[in-house]
């Protein structure tokens, strides 16, 4: 299986800056990317290849994700310590919500309908209520946060820290510290999971990803990349692990079965982040240099 490039669609053209973190609307299959060079979150049409909108509003954009069950986006803007909710359907805001000086790394927990929002300026997590807009729990992180993610099995929040170099763990409804897993590599970053196989992706600054198991964070494997990471996405329908990496600006394809890198893809420098689309199979890399995304579509041979 390789990466086909499918077609490439343009954003509105912007001053030299990066994208920052994408989701997709599963729904629908729009795609919302925080555009921090322009304060926005730009949407794309995923199945009309085409720009749909630009929300202003979203000062230093560094994290959006998606809400699938309840239709709403949530965008951090770390310029006005805020996080900016819209509605996935006609990307509408819907409320701001002060969060902290500078809010980063986001995950959602759909069973209680709260948003965990690490901040990268005062290393604390706080917990958004979606429905009344307000911080119900705050706790301190035990160095600078990366990405995050929500694991509904156990019922917690995983945290990256990239010094000292770990995953911290954060028991969902409390927001109470329940431990810190090691990282071999230095500056864990990108995060997804793998719950049916009960593993934790970690891409590190180091340039390697560690494979962590979620029942007790024993380091269960780790693979080579080509340099810094960010985003990173987990396919569970094709066992591939999608990382991006800005310089020099390509796509490393892990087979998270045979834990090896099968396939480098070549974007563009500073292209750092990515959105995937699982029901499609749709890859989207964020090129800052030519204002555009590039859209790829997981093949066989």
């Amino acid at each position: 299986m390789t990466l086909h490039l499918v077609e490439t669609v343009g954003v509105p053209p912007h001053r030299s800056g990066a994208f920052d973190h994408g989701d997709v609307q599963l729904a629908d299959g729009r795609v919302f990317v925080a555009h921090t060079a322009t304060g926005t979150v730009e949407v794309i049409d995923g199945e009309r290849g085409v720009h749909q909108a630009t929300v202003l509003g979203c000062p230093e954009a560094s994290g959006v994700l998606c809400a699938q069950d309840e239709a709403v986006v949530f965008a951090a803007a770390r310029g006005a310590g805020r996080v900016r909710v819209l509605d996935a359907t006609s990307n509408r805001p819907l409320r701001d919500v002060s969060v902290g000086p500078k809010p980063n790394g986001l995950a959602w927990d759909s069973r209680r309908k709260h948003l965990l929002v690490a901040d990268v300026q005062d290393f604390r997590a706080r917990l958004v209520d979606l429905g009344t807009g307000e911080i119900v729990r705050e706790t301190e992180l035990p160095g600078r946060p990366r990405w995050c993610a929500y694991d509904p099995g156990a019922d917690r929040f995983l945290v990256n820290i990239r010094e000292p170099a770990c995953v911290a763990l954060l028991t969902a409804g409390t927001l109470d510290r329940a431990g810190r897993w090691a990282v071999s590599a230095a500056g864990p970053h990108g995060l997804d999971l793998d719950l049916a196989g009960a593993r934790a992706f970690v891409a590190c600054d180091g340039g390697r990803v560690s494979i962590l198991d979620l029942n007790n964070g024993r380091e269960i494997g780790s693979v080579e990349i080509a340099g810094e990471p960010d985003a990173i996405w987990y396919n569970p329908a094709r066992a591939r692990l999608y990382v991006a990496i800005g310089r020099p600006g390509m796509i490393d394809v892990l087979d998270t079965l045979g834990v090896t890198r099968v396939e480098q893809v070549i974007t563009e420098e500073g292209a750092h982040t990515t959105a995937f689309d699982p029901i499609r199979q749709l890859l989207y890399a964020f090129l800052p240099r030519s204002c555009s995304t590039a859209v790829y579509v997981e093949r066989a041979g």
